[in-house]
């Protein structure tokens, strides 16, 4: 029996949700007028938001068109028998 009470805490989570579903799902007796629900969209669609999180476009780099640049080897004798595959 000690080995199933790693399974206590979800099946309190679960019913504590099931139970906030059920509440927050329940049927509503007050009903709001279409026209007063129509004037706020209105209104809300009709304001000017600014943008907060504008992302910059990215720079791009500068293609050079080598894929591996070779060592920078002071004597020169390292760089022959490097290969870039």
């Amino acid at each position: 029996m000690e080995i199933l009470l790693w399974l206590v805490p979800a099946a309190v989570a679960t019913t504590v949700a099931a139970c906030w579903v059920g509440w927050a799902g329940r049927e509503r007796s007050v009903e709001v007028d279409r026209e007063v629900l129509a004037q706020r969209l209105a209104k809300a669609m009709q304001k000017d938001v600014p943008v907060r999180y504008a992302a910059r476009t990215p720079e791009r780099d500068r293609s050079t068109g080598i894929a591996v640049r070779p060592s920078r080897d002071p004597r020169g004798a390292g760089s022959s028998r490097r290969r870039a595959s």
